[in-house]
């Protein structure tokens, strides 16, 4: 197959649903993976009908074996595999005192579990099919500098950093790229719930609770999930083949390094 192949976890909304379709647009055939079908089915059928190639799986990307699976059975689909985007993810709202251990084990499971399961799968067909690739990771504005509100999602969005870094050294021998993207405040489902939780703790309205996250944008405005994908679409394209280690920073101006 002459086609690259990639392939987006937490693709049946927001911003996963957003990379996969700018993937496809950009040439790649595209595997999309989450929970339950039903969303990823009307991805796929979006897709095709903008005339891209599109296949659906489904996992729960905190099971090992699941993921594993998944990655089987797209190269088994596609014949190759040479993107993985570990974008999938969770983001409850947890004020430092009420955060349980179910919450750690919820948040971690997904976010951090989910991450490292990606890329050994995506790493292992790799090595299978004889030829390097690139490896994804969502981080976010959260895992690069704290935010209140967000204890257990900001601290597995760092881990996430720490664990690209990790691998971009462990893998670049191979020629295989580890880098993450960091998006700032997007008009995602998940966004809006965590505004939503943050004003309601608050005793506030929704809207209050956005700008609590959003008031340092220099923009002056919140992201679109496209806007997140293209910088997606560039780490997953050859004019970032020197690039591996890094977390590219997608939010408008919140933080500068």
């Amino acid at each position: 197959m002459s086609k690259k192949v990639a392939l987006v976890t937490g693709a049946g909304q927001g911003i996963g649903k957003a990379i996969a379709e700018r993937l496809a647009k950009d040439g790649f055939a595209v595997a999309v993976l989450a929970r339950h079908a039903d969303k990823l089915n009307e991805v796929v059928a979006e897709i095709e009908a903008n005339g891209g190639e599109a296949f659906a799986v489904t996992a729960d990307v905190a099971k090992r074996d699941e993921v594993f699976a998944a990655v089987d059975q797209v190269v088994d689909h596609y014949g190759d595999l040479n993107v993985m985007v570990n974008n999938a993810g969770v983001a409850p709202t947890t004020p430092i005192d009420t955060v349980t251990p179910d919450d750690l084990d919820y948040v971690y499971g997904i976010n951090v579990g989910g991450t490292i399961w990606g890329i050994q799968a995506a790493h292992a067909a790799f090595k299978k099919l004889g030829h390097p690739g690139k490896i994804i990771n969502a981080t976010s504005q959260a895992g690069v500098v704290g935010n209140p509100n967000l204890t257990v999602y900001s601290s597995s969005k760092f881990a996430i950093r720490g664990i690209t870094q990790v691998v971009a050294r462990e893998l670049a021998e191979e020629g295989t790229t580890v880098n993450a993207f960091a998006p700032g405040i997007v008009k995602t489902p998940m966004m809006y719930d965590i505004a939503h939780q943050v004003g309601k703790n608050a005793g506030k309205s929704d809207e209050w609770g956005m700008q609590t996250f959003a008031k340092d944008i220099a923009l002056g405005r919140l992201s679109e999930p496209e806007e997140v994908a293209s910088a997606v679409a560039f780490l997953a394209g050859p004019d970032s083949d020197y690039i591996t280690g890094q977390t590219l920073e997608v939010d408008g101006g919140m933080q500068f390094h």
